[in-house]
């Protein structure tokens, strides 16, 4: 793997499989947001032209580079919040502890595994799912306050922690974001779906996109990375980083703070 940006006297001139650690350095959290104590990141991979899926599912775009880099962000973060539709389609399991990354979580303050964060406003779940019953950090699940009761119960008796996020039955994208900060998860990865990233975006809550450029063409209809209405000025985000291996281009953009 190349680093086509920034470029600096440490860039290696070689193409390389990169370690884990110097991944995890490529990849380090920036410093919290002004004012919010949190970074949000989301990391998702887009066909060349524009396709977020194959088949309802991101893996065929997806190569083994790819997917060490979407390990090693979930090593570095608190919490991985996802969409409920995106953990029935992509067939979600709980974070795994990762020896590799295990002191640098110590020294983070962190523990063993990041918790998953499902995003859901009918809590329509298989609770007795290993995402729920064998995780290692417990699995949260994000509603609003007017989700249906008896799931409410269905989940708690499950043991699944229920974080009430919004007052009507969807989850406010931004009160998601306090509502895990005052649990001590500040550390936020994203991996999606589309919609769930769509109002993330048009919240302002989203401080970072991680983008994989997949040299593939899909045409059909699939989703793109980001869903839902339009905003009403484009967000700006400024490129932070690219590295290449493949054809592939592993993209870092924040958002544009002026």
């Amino acid at each position: 793997m190349r680093r086509l940006l920034p470029v600096t006297d440490q860039t290696p001139d070689d193409d390389r499989e990169w370690s884990l650690d110097e991944l995890a350095d490529a990849y380090a959290y920036p410093d919290p947001a002004p004012g919010s104590g949190t970074w949000l990141r989301a990391n998702m991979v887009s066909s060349l032209d524009g396709a977020a899926q194959h088949d309802g599912r991101s893996q065929p775009l997806s190569s083994d580079t790819d997917m060490r880099i979407f390990g090693t962000l979930r090593a570095l973060a608190d919490a991985v919040v996802v969409g409920a539709e995106t953990v029935r389609m992509e067939g979600y399991r709980p974070a795994r502890a990762r020896e590799a990354f295990a002191e640098r979580r110590r020294a983070a303050g962190q523990g063993p595994a990041p918790a998953i964060a499902v995003v859901s406003a009918s809590l329509g779940l298989d609770f007795s799912l290993p995402l729920f019953t064998a995780a290692l950090t417990p699995t949260l699940v994000l509603t609003g306050a007017a989700a249906p009761p008896d799931r409410i119960r269905a989940a708690e008796r499950a043991g699944v922690q229920v974080v009430i996020a919004g007052d009507g039955a969807g989850v406010d994208p931004a009160r998601a974001v306090r509502a895990l900060a005052e649990r001590g998860l500040r550390r936020l990865l994203t991996e999606g779906g589309p919609r769930l990233l769509g109002q993330f975006t048009a919240s302002g809550s989203l401080d970072e996109l991680c983008l994989t450029l997949s040299p593939a063409m899909a045409a059909g209809d699939s989703q793109r990375i980001a869903g839902g209405p339009a905003l009403a000025v484009p967000e700006r985000f400024a490129l932070a980083s690219v590295l290449e291996e493949a054809g592939f281009l592993y993209t870092r953009y924040l958002r544009s703070r002026v």
